[in-house]
């Protein structure tokens, strides 16, 4: 990993090499099956550009969509820069203040230990990503994690093209968001910066923040963290607000990848319907796999797939498509995280104006 100001807080390299341990290698993808799956990605995520655009409305600003189909060592290192470039800010003002001391090792390995177990955990799961993070030049990727794929597949006998199809067409409605949007990226930039600015480290302000979670936790009142996952607990108050704005936004997103790809699966992929329940199911395990779930957030990640795709289809069932296109209009149009539960509100504010 590059030097920066980050590896003053992170051992990057150790978070790698921590990241590719947790996640293994995952099942063999021989080579010639390897570049038969990039070829077919290819024609696949090309049909994917034009259903997609063609079902909602918006277009993509720039070239056809490009597949990677990579490797889960090569995912945990394209996150890894993702995670440097929005993190770099944060350390530069962190270690403004002479933060580095005695504990400054025990912090970077620490943190690497974190990020990379996380980054492990998820790269044995993730099967298709649109990277918010990518320099302009290219914004056109989306990756695939070829042995996650493959494994599914296997596991599963899901007929390989229909599989594909039906991951790409969720993939692709992300970029199309992004693209077809010209406020939306700006506005999750904004968001995270709002929320990552205030970060704070220091050791005296964390033990207040356990003190407060004590208290709520007597008080009867913690239900709200409850719902929106642990980290929710330790936040300030400033960054509960945000944090509530990101969770209302990133659930319409992926509630819309969602919905757009199970209507454009309708009489296209053939067992669908098992592909969804399927995932519905694996995304909500029990046992173990639950206990890391809400370990890393991943249990509020999946609610936001649940509710975020009823509100999408609520809100296009009462107020059809252009009703709900509306949301894509300004950011003032997008639901808060009451409305997402309540879509019936957010037509009467918005769609219904």
């Amino acid at each position: 990993m590059a030097e920066n100001a980050t590896a003053g807080l992170v051992d990057w390299d150790a978070a790698a090499g921590i990241g590719k341990r947790f996640a293994g290698p995952g099942p063999q993808v021989r080579p010639a099956e390897r570049a038969r799956m990039a070829e077919e990605f290819d024609d696949i995520v090309a049909e994917a550009d034009s259903l997609v655009t063609d079902f909602t409305g918006l277009a993509i600003d720039g070239p056809a969509s490009r597949p990677w189909v990579m490797t889960r060592r090569e995912w945990i290192e394209q996150n890894l820069r993702g995670f440097e470039q929005v993190l770099e800010p944060v350390a530069r003002r962190l270690l403004g203040r002479r933060m580095d001391g005695t504990m400054a090792p025990v912090r970077r390995q620490l943190l690497a230990f974190q990020v990379g177990g996380i980054l492990g955990y998820l790269g044995r799961k993730v099967l298709g990503q649109y990277d918010l993070f990518l320099p302009p030049d290219d914004r056109d990727l989306i990756y695939f994690v070829g042995p996650n794929v493959v494994e599914l597949e296997r596991r599963f006998r899901f007929g390989r093209l229909d599989f594909r199809l039906w991951l790409s067409l969720h993939e692709v409605t992300h970029r199309v968001q992004f693209e077809g949007v010209p406020w939306l990226r700006p506005h999750i930039t904004e968001l995270m910066g709002s929320y990552l600015g205030t970060i704070d480290l220091d050791a005296r302000k964390v033990l207040e923040r356990l003190r407060r979670v004590r208290e709520e936790l007597r008080s009867g009142s913690a239900g709200e963290w409850r719902d929106l996952g642990v980290l929710f607990a330790f936040m300030t108050p400033e960054q509960r607000v945000t944090f509530r704005r990101m969770q209302s936004l990133m659930s319409v997103l992926e509630g819309h990848g969602n919905f757009v790809m199970n209507r454009l699966a309708e009489g296209r992929v053939r067992g669908a319907a098992r592909m969804r329940r399927t995932l519905q199911q694996r995304r909500h395990r029990k046992g173990f796999n639950r206990m890391v779930q809400r370990a890393v957030g991943m249990d509020v990640k999946a609610r936001q797939y649940d509710i975020g795709e009823r509100f999408v289809a609520e809100v296009v069932d009462r107020a059809g498509p252009e009703g709900f296109a509306r949301i894509w209009e300004r950011s003032e149009h997008l639901p808060s995280l009451e409305e997402v539960g309540r879509p019936e509100a957010w037509i009467e504010r918005v769609a219904a104006a």
